[in-house]
């Protein structure tokens, strides 16, 4: 399992894909375009202590809808990162069973390492 999950019109997303310098096998699905499925999410979710690890806070339409006020379960952060792509912490970068959540400079280094062993 080689695959990226990020957004085509965020430069943060761009600048990490092209800074991981990545092997042909990665496989790159820009979110916007192509809807995260149910199967997607269990399988990041599997990867990972909880659906909330997957979710961003820092999304406009969190702020909107005043979630932040709202008590949110699990199976919210799942539903509501299936409803709209911006509620995805990105990028979501799949290798070898492991899984590298954001693009925190801590984050996208440990990703480069698994990579570039």
């Amino acid at each position: 399992m080689a695959k990226i999950y990020y957004l085509s019109t965020c430069n943060t997303c761009m600048r990490i894909i092209d800074e991981l310098n990545l092997p042909d096998n990665f496989q790159l699905q820009d979110i916007k375009n192509e809807a995260i499925t149910t199967n997607q999410i269990e399988e990041m979710r599997a990867l990972t202590e909880s659906y909330e690890s997957l979710f961003s806070k820092r999304a406009r339409l969190y702020k909107e809808l005043n979630l932040k006020n709202k008590s949110l379960f699990e199976e919210d952060y799942k539903n509501y990162i299936l409803e709209h792509y911006t509620f995805l912490k990105r990028p979501v970068i799949l290798f070898k069973n492991q899984i590298f959540i954001g693009n925190s400079k801590k984050v996208v280094e440990a990703a480069k390492k698994a990579i570039h062993v």
